[in-house]
């Protein structure tokens, strides 16, 4: 790694503990991160946080959540997809309908605690 000044405190720290090459190694995969940020932000809405929480309560379709919510069906499809994008809920047809559910994740999530 090429030479970078770095404040003595900061420095003595890395020498004694891991060292900036190591540090840098032990950062997660740009995938991990990736998905991260994607459940970060399907977690930053109140909105979305509304529909997992109605969905921890049982699987719903887009008309129950939609009264629930109270909101136009463009955004409510919006907050489906980031949801879905997020890994925090599923939609599975039946018929004409759309049922949506949280996933074990999206449960995951909303545990105080989670880890």
């Amino acid at each position: 790694m090429k030479s970078i000044d770095i404040p003595e405190r900061v420095q003595g720290i890395l020498d004694s503990a891991i060292g900036v090459d190591e540090l840098c190694e032990r950062l997660p995969s740009l995938t991990y991160i990736s998905q991260m940020s994607s459940i970060h932000h399907a977690l930053s809405d109140p909105i979305r946080l509304k529909i997992l929480y109605l969905l921890a309560i049982q699987p719903l379709c887009v008309c129950v959540i939609k009264e629930c919510i109270k909101i136009a069906d463009s955004k409510l499809s919006y907050h489906l997809t980031v949801l879905k994008k997020g890994n925090l809920i599923e939609g599975d047809q039946q018929g004409t309908w759309i049922i949506y559910r949280i996933t074990d994740l999206g449960e995951q999530m909303l545990t105080p605690g989670h880890e």
